[in-house]
């Protein structure tokens, strides 16, 4: 007599791998399982709960552990689903960019902030720009400026190009490859320059999570000796970019907001101040040009 075949439902699926990842250590076990199940059979999480009795077909099966073996290798969740959600848009995101944070969010709320007085024109440039998540955000909150993305990595342009025609950001909007203020033509001037470049000191990148070190471009990461080697270079060259008034603001490691208030001040900005991300660190440090 042959024995039937094993049943995998949903139900039990996710128990199995909630247990996996549960003893593998990693942060959010039974999300980071139902996320991955979504994804597999292309359903929202709700769905998983209604249906839980329902069996895997072999197929679905076959992507799922292919999934839960990535995940134990530490590749990041947002890679697996090739997405992450800004500022309630769901961005394109793969192993060329930074996976985006909500610590950046603030970055976002200090640049509608420091410039609403500006909000039906404006000129915004985005230097290390990733997967264009700040710039794509800004522009959905003030359709008529005009913005511009840059980063030194051409793999990095692509995501964000790809980044604003899913999302509806293309008028208006422009990505330049270049090291910094070499992107930009001879004259260019913007009311805001944005920028959430590496800040980690390099000794520490190596200590950052297996998910971050291991996957996550070192390029978009390794800030230098201090970690403020591109922070002492945009705060140099900012003031020649900005019209008189503009704002530059940027994103920062949790512990270099002084020094970085330091640089901006050092520099010739005024009315220079701290914002607090939603965990209460120190995370974007802003000024304007006298």
């Amino acid at each position: 007599m042959t024995a039937a075949p094993e049943v995998w439902s949903i139900r039990r699926v996710l128990e199995w791998a909630s247990q996996d990842f549960r003893e593998r250590g990693l942060p959010s076990p039974r999300l980071e399982a139902e996320l991955l199940l979504a994804h597999v059979l292309g359903v929202d999480r709700i769905r998983l709960i209604l249906d839980a009795e329902r069996p895997l077909a072999a197929a679905e099966l076959g992507r799922m552990r292919a999934l839960i073996q990535r995940r134990r290798a530490r590749e990041p969740v947002a890679y697996l689903l090739g997405r992450r959600e800004f500022w309630g848009l769901d961005f394109e995101v793969d192993g060329r960019v930074l996976v985006p944070r909500p610590d950046t969010e603030a970055l976002v709320e200090e640049a509608l902030e420091r410039t609403r007085d500006r909000s039906l024109h404006g000129r915004l440039l985005d230097l290390c720009t990733g997967s264009g998540c700040v710039a794509i955000a800004f522009a959905h909150e003030r359709p008529t400026w005009a913005i511009t993305g840059a980063d030194a990595s051409a793999d990095a342009l692509e995501v964000a190009r790809r980044n604003a025609l899913r999302l509806g950001a293309v008028w208006g909007v422009r990505w330049l490859r270049g090291d910094l203020w070499e992107a930009l033509g001879a004259g260019e001037r913007f009311e805001l320059v944005t920028a959430n470049p590496p800040y980690v000191p390099s000794a520490e990148v190596d200590q950052l999570e297996p998910d971050v070190r291991a996957w996550e471009p070192r390029l978009a990461l390794d800030g230098g000796s201090d970690g403020l080697v591109l922070v002492r270079r945009i705060a140099a060259g900012a003031r020649e970019r900005l019209t008189p008034g503009g704002t530059l603001a940027l994103e920062l490691h949790h512990d270099q907001a002084e020094r970085a208030e330091g640089l901006l001040r050092g520099a010739g900005f005024v009315e220079v101040r701290r914002r607090r991300d939603f965990a209460g660190h120190e995370r974007v440090v802003s000024g304007r040009r006298a």
